[in-house]
């Protein structure tokens, strides 16, 4: 069994969608004055590796802590795209066909990771467009995942990729990050939250298992 962590590491200088205050990760206590060791943290909860819920953009839609636990955890697929490519089309997921019809959560590996702490990382980075979308939500899946800061393109105001996920009940994972050791395509997936009440979004340990 091999286990690989999609997590981003979380520190005072994580990235945060732009117009949204910085993390805060403060000692609150030491070994040395306490004897003991303490953090407080304060952040948006959608802070790093992260879960959206579909209440994050709908009125009545479902809260993390409303889910089933097993909404979190699932065969996954890891479908390789390049950076270059913006659009993410339907002409590139119908390749994958049958793998989605056997899975719980599509996951795309762009490499754009690599820019993650830099201004690029907030750029032109891969998209799917509505008809990929569209296409995805026509198979039983719990979640969509990306490498990337938002499931939308950062010019978006009406971020309709978001919207069609949501309506689906899914959650949508963002700012994964994928290890170069890591060749496999399919695996468990799990992203379990922390369970906070109407928790619109969560940092989570992102983990791909692989027997």
């Amino acid at each position: 069994m091999k286990l690989y962590d999609l997590t981003h590491r979380l520190n005072n200088e994580s990235p945060v969608y732009p117009g949204i205050s910085s993390p805060q990760f403060t000692a609150t206590a030491t070994i040395e004055k306490n004897g003991y060791r303490e953090t407080h943290f304060r952040f948006h909860s959608h802070l790093g590796t992260h879960i959206d819920a579909p209440a994050h953009m709908l009125k009545d839609g479902l809260f993390l802590n409303e889910m089933n636990i097993d909404s979190f955890l699932g065969q996954a697929l890891i479908i390789s795209v390049s950076s270059d490519v913006q659009i993410i089309g339907k002409d590139i997921l119908v390749n994958y066909k049958e793998s989605i019809s056997k899975t719980d959560f599509v996951l795309f590996k762009t490499g754009w990771s690599r820019y993650w702490g830099e201004e690029e990382y907030f750029g032109r980075f891969p998209v799917l467009n509505s008809e990929a979308t569209e296409y995805l939500l026509s198979f039983k899946l719990k979640g969509i995942g990306f490498d990337v800061i938002s499931v939308d393109p950062m010019e978006s105001n009406d971020y309709k990729n978001h919207y069609s996920i949501f309506e689906k009940g899914l959650i949508i994972i963002e700012n994964l990050v994928f290890p170069e050791s890591l060749k496999e395509a399919t695996g468990e997936f799990s992203c379990f939250p922390l369970k906070y009440e109407k928790a619109d979004g969560s940092p989570v340990r992102a983990i791909f298992r692989v027997d």
